[in-house]
C-alpha cells in the first residue's frame, strides 16, 4: 500500500519537471517569405506569364532555360529543389488547391501587416488595417515565448523589411527584432558582426530605406542562428513580394528559388548541430497571396484582387508527420498556423491585446 501510494506520488511530483524538460528541448523558427504565390509552389513557372513581355523584360529564353519542364514533378523541382525534395519527402506541404487543400488568410484585407500579424498572434484583429499600423496591440507567440522561463533572452527575430518593429512591437515584447537597415552590430557581437552591419549599411537600397536586400538580412540571421543559438527565431524575406510589384517574373522566380536554397542552409544547419537536431520545428509559410485568375494581376493583392487571399504552409523537423504532399479535403486558416506550432510544443499560445 504504502508502495504503491510513493509511486503516486512520485509521478505527480516528477510529471511537471518531465513535462518541463520537453518544452525546454523543444525549438522551433518560424521562416516567411512575402507574397510568394501557392501557383508557383505546387506548379513551378507559370508559362503563360512569361509569354508576356512587360513581365519577362527579354529574359523569357533564360527563364525557360532555369525553370521550365514539360513534367510538372520536374518543373517545380527545378523551382523549388528543398521543397520538393526534402519537405515533400520529410515533413509537409499545404495548400495545392487543385488536390483540395486550402489554405486562406482570414484577416479581410490580403496584405502584408495584417497577414504577419494573424499569424504571429494566431488570430484576426480587423483593427490591424494598414502597413503603417502602429505597434502591434496584440501579443504574438514569440513574446509568449520569451516570456516562459524555458525561453527568456532565447528568442530573436529578422526582417527584410523595417516594419517588424511594429508588427512584433519590439519594445513591449523584450527580444531583439533586426530588421531593415537595423545595426545588427549593436544587437550581437560576433567575429563576423560588424562585418555584416557594414556591409548591410553600406549596400545598395534597390527597395528604398524602408526593406534591405534579402541576403543581407539572411546572413545576419545565419550568424546569429550559429553564434548565439536562440531557441525561438522568425526570419522573413522581402524579394519575391518586391519583385513580383515590379512585374519582373524572372527576378521573382530567382528570389524564389533562392529563397529555397536559403531553407535548405538552415536545415542543415538544424539537423547538424546537437542543440537542434531531433529538437527543432520549422513552420514556412507567407503573408498573402497574389493574382492569377486575371493574370496580369499577379503582381498584386489585397481586397481587390479577389484569389489573394490564398495562400499555403510547409512544416518539417520536430514532431512533425511525414505527411507530403497534402491530399484531399482541408481548410486551414492563417491564424491556426502558430497554434499548430504551439500545440507541438506542448504549450497552449493565446494572444491578448496589451
Amino acid at each position: 500500500m504504502f508502495k504503491y501510494l510513493y509511486l503516486v506520488v512520485f509521478c505527480f511530483v516528477c510529471l511537471p519537471a518531465v513535462q518541463a524538460q520537453k518544452v525546454t528541448d523543444h525549438r522551433v523558427i518560424v521562416i516567411m517569405t512575402d507574397g510568394f504565390r501557392w501557383q508557383e509552389v505546387f506548379g513551378g513557372v507559370d508559362s503563360s506569364i512569361v509569354k508576356v513581355k512587360r513581365f519577362h523584360h527579354g529574359d523569357s529564353a533564360n527563364i525557360i532555360k532555369n525553370y521550365w519542364a514539360p513534367e510538372l514533378n520536374v518543373r517545380r523541382e527545378k523551382l523549388l529543389p528543398f521543397f520538393w525534395k526534402t519537405i515533400a519527402k520529410k515533413g509537409q506541404l499545404h495548400g495545392n488547391r487543385s488536390l483540395g487543400s486550402l489554405v486562406n488568410v482570414a484577416n479581410p484585407y490580403w496584405f502584408s501587416y495584417p497577414g504577419y500579424s494573424e499569424l504571429l498572434t494566431g488570430q484576426v484583429d480587423t483593427a490591424v488595417n494598414s502597413n503603417e499600423y502602429l505597434p502591434n496591440p496584440n501579443t504574438n507567440f514569440f513574446e509568449y515565448l520569451n516570456g516562459l522561463s524555458a525561453y527568456k533572452g532565447s528568442v530573436a527575430a529578422f526582417g527584410a523589411w523595417d516594419a517588424f518593429d511594429r508588427i512584433l512591437n519590439e519594445k513591449r515584447a523584450g527580444f531583439p527584432v533586426i530588421n531593415g537597415y537595423d545595426d545588427y552590430h549593436a544587437y550581437a557581437q560576433t567575429q563576423s558582426s560588424e562585418l555584416l552591419s557594414r556591409m548591410t549599411k553600406e549596400s545598395f537600397r534597390a527597395f528604398g530605406e524602408v526593406e534591405v536586400l534579402d541576403n543581407y538580412m539572411h546572413f545576419q540571421a545565419m550568424d546569429y542562428l550559429k553564434n548565439k543559438k536562440p531557441k525561438a527565431m522568425f526570419i522573413s524575406y522581402g524579394e519575391t513580394d518586391e519583385f513580383a510589384h515590379e512585374g519582373h517574373y524572372g527576378h521573382y522566380l530567382n528570389a524564389a528559388h533562392q529563397f529555397d536554397a536559403w531553407l535548405s542552409e538552415i536545415w542543415n544547419f538544424v539537423e547538424s548541430d546537437p542543440l537542434y537536431k531531433g529538437k527543432t520545428t520549422l513552420l514556412i509559410t507567407t503573408d498573402h497571396g497574389r493574382g492569377d485568375k486575371i493574370k496580369a494581376q499577379w503582381t498584386s493583392h489585397g481586397d481587390k484582387v479577389k484569389d489573394c487571399h490564398e495562400i499555403w504552409y510547409a512544416m518539417i523537423g520536430a514532431k512533425v508527420p511525414a505527411l507530403g504532399e497534402v491530399h484531399g479535403q482541408e481548410q486551414v486558416y492563417q491564424r491556426e498556423l502558430i497554434h499548430q506550432v504551439s500545440a507541438l510544443m506542448g504549450l497552449n499560445f493565446q494572444s491578448a491585446k496589451k
